[in-house]
C-alpha cells in the first residue's frame, strides 16, 4: 500500500491507458486544475452514479479551468463498455497494475461481511499546479460532484 497523501502534497506523476488506449499523464493537465477520482469498479451502482454526476457537470468544471479523470483497476474494454452504456464523455483511465492506485494510497484493505480483501477506497483529489489542493477520502457519492465543483471554483 502506498503513502497517504493529503492537501499540499505533490501529486504523484502517472501514465495510464486512457480512452481508446491513448496514454493519459498528469502533465497533460498542466496549467489546468484536475479532479482525479478513484473508484472501485465500472458499472456498479455507486460508481455509475459518481461517473454520471461528474459527467453531468463537465461543462461547469470546464468553466473554472478544471478537467476530470476517473481511474479504476478495470481494463480498457470495461471502461469503453461503461462509457458507452451510460453515454459518458468523461475520460476514464485503467490502472490494472495498480501502480497509480498505490502511489495515491487508495489501494487499501477493505472488509465486507467479515471478509478482508484489497480494493479501491473511493477517493477524490483536486490537483492544481502539480499539488494536491483538496482531498476527499471514503467518498459518499450523493452531492459529491457538486461539492468538488464548489472547491474547484474556490481555488
Amino acid at each position: 500500500m502506498g503513502q497517504v497523501l493529503g492537501d499540499g502534497d505533490t501529486a504523484p506523476d502517472f501514465v495510464l491507458p486512457g480512452v481508446e488506449g491513448k496514454p493519459v499523464r498528469l502533465k497533460d493537465f498542466a496549467g489546468r486544475k484536475l479532479v482525479l477520482y478513484f473508484y472501485p469498479k465500472d458499472d456498479t451502482s455507486g460508481c455509475t452514479k459518481q461517473a454520471v454526476d461528474f459527467n453531468a457537470l463537465r461543462a461547469e468544471f470546464a468553466k473554472v479551468g478544471t478537467d476530470i479523470l476517473g481511474v479504476s483497476p478495470d481494463g480498457e474494454a470495461s471502461h469503453a463498455k461503461f462509457r458507452k452504456k451510460y453515454d459518458l464523455s468523461l475520460p476514464l483511465a485503467s490502472d490494472e497494475a495498480k501502480n497509480t492506485l498505490n502511489a495515491y494510497g487508495v489501494w487499501t484493505q477493505k472488509s465486507m461481511y467479515g471478509r478482508k480483501y484489497m480494493g479501491v477506497e473511493r477517493t477524490t483529489f483536486l490537483i492544481k499546479d502539480g499539488k494536491i489542493a483538496r482531498t476527499w477520502r471514503k467518498v459518499s457519492v450523493p452531492g459529491h460532484a457538486e461539492e468538488v465543483l464548489a472547491a474547484a471554483k474556490s481555488i
